[in-house]
């Protein structure tokens, strides 16, 4: 046995976290896509076989109220929360990321503007020119709708764009492809002194890392709960509207789901009170329990622990890599510096591709994104040391 595997094995041996990955369905896989879809909990099966026999079979429509299911969005949300550093009341699940990230970035404009002259003053959305692209075209959209010129910048040249003109600013909290970790405490406080809200994406780093939402003073936040939340496919995203916030929330999509008497069906809108404004029309109730049921895995949980045994997997993966794969044949996009970490490993690589295919090939599942990158996701409820050692042994192999 090599040096690195003995090592996995004592590392696995000592891991606070080891538990729980017998809640998740896994096989021999080494599964490192976390960071797309999160691997399906235990649990979840029996819960949603509950849910159609008994709760829509049987109760059918009586479930909106006896079974809570009306209630689940704020539920779920409040259940969230403290994953993302937030306080109950200010998160809201339904809809996508993409229909979420609208709203908030819409409303921000709103808050942003003196309701005297909604029109003038300030007129720009400063969006993160490295996000993932359906950002950048929900942003390019919200400018065309509310009269505002788009400046999209790195996250690092934001501070020096930021005005009296600034409306919103919409930024993610960790780059989709390398897992560099931007600066949120920085970057909002930032934002806030020229006068403005800021919108974050956290979709690649909530259930990975502390957020630290109220903390930090986040205005307004998105994120999906398929990733490291492990919620399944398609699982409903969330919005977070920090609490002082809430009254001057101006939805862009308002719904009967929104509204302040949901059932009295008038036609004029009154929005609810809190983060309930936020929702829009009938909740995704199959998977939005599905999500529920998944939230159990973090029971216990601290998600500094996460964070601690997520570094601690990314610099021995890395340290593999280094030890295992010919020099020269990767080069590590993944930042040193713990400070400027997600939980992935971005390696660069000649035929990513093709490589990428062939691990699969080899029960190695990480993904690849053009032109040239392998993506290796740790999710560290369920991602072994031993996985980490495997997985570099095995592309070392496929490389050489």
């Amino acid at each position: 046995m090599s040096d690195l595997r003995a090592e996995a094995e004592a590392l696995d041996g000592k891991d606070e976290l080891a538990a729980k990955r017998e809640e998740f369905v896994l096989d021999e896989t080494v599964y490192l896509d976390g960071n797309s879809l999160g691997a399906l909990p235990a649990n979840v099966p029996g819960r949603l076989a509950e849910v159609m026999t008994h709760e829509w079979g049987e109760l059918r429509i009586r479930s909106w109220s006896e079974s809570g299911w009306w209630t689940a969005p704020e539920r779920i949300g409040d259940r969230i929360a403290p994953l993302v550093g937030a306080a109950p009341g200010q998160i809201v699940v339904g809809d996508s990321t993409s229909v979420n990230v609208f709203k908030a970035l819409v409303a921000a404009v709103r808050i942003a503007r003196d309701p005297g002259n909604p029109s003038g003053g300030r007129d720009e959305i400063v969006v993160d020119a490295t996000t993932f692209p359906t950002d950048g075209y929900i942003a390019e959209s919200a400018a065309r709708l509310t009269g505002c010129r788009l400046i999209p910048v790195a996250p690092g040249d934001v501070p020096g764009v930021l005005g009296d003109r600034t409306a919103a600013v919409l930024l993610n909290h960790a780059d989709y492809r390398t897992g560099r970790l931007h600066d949120l405490p920085g970057l909002t406080a930032a934002v806030h002194a020229a006068g403005a809200p800021v919108v974050w994406d956290l979709c690649h780093t909530a259930g990975a890392l502390p957020v630290g939402l109220d903390e930090h003073g986040v205005d307004l936040a998105v994120g999906c709960t398929y990733k490291y939340l492990n919620g399944g496919p398609g699982s409903p995203a969330y919005l977070y509207v920090r609490e002082a916030l809430q009254p001057r929330f101006d939805s862009p999509l308002p719904g009967w789901n929104s509204h302040a008497e949901p059932f009295g069906m008038r036609a004029e809108f009154e929005a609810a009170d809190g983060a309930l404004r936020g929702r829009v029309g009938t909740p995704d109730i199959l998977s939005m329990l599905a999500l529920e049921a998944s939230l159990d895995a973090w029971d216990g949980v601290s998600i500094d622990a996460v964070r601690a045994k997520s570094l601690a997997l990314t610099d021995f993966f890395l340290r593999c890599v280094g030890a295992y794969v010919p020099t020269g044949r990767v080069e590590s996009l993944t930042p040193a510096a713990h400070a400027e970490r997600g939980s992935q490993v971005a390696l660069r690589c000649e035929g990513a591709g093709d490589v990428m295919r062939r691990l699969i090939e080899q029960g190695v599942v990480g993904d690849f994104r053009a032109p040239d990158v392998l993506r290796f996701g740790f999710t560290p409820l369920y991602v072994s040391f031993g996985d980490a050692e495997r997985a570099a042994r095995i592309l070392a192999r496929t490389l050489s």
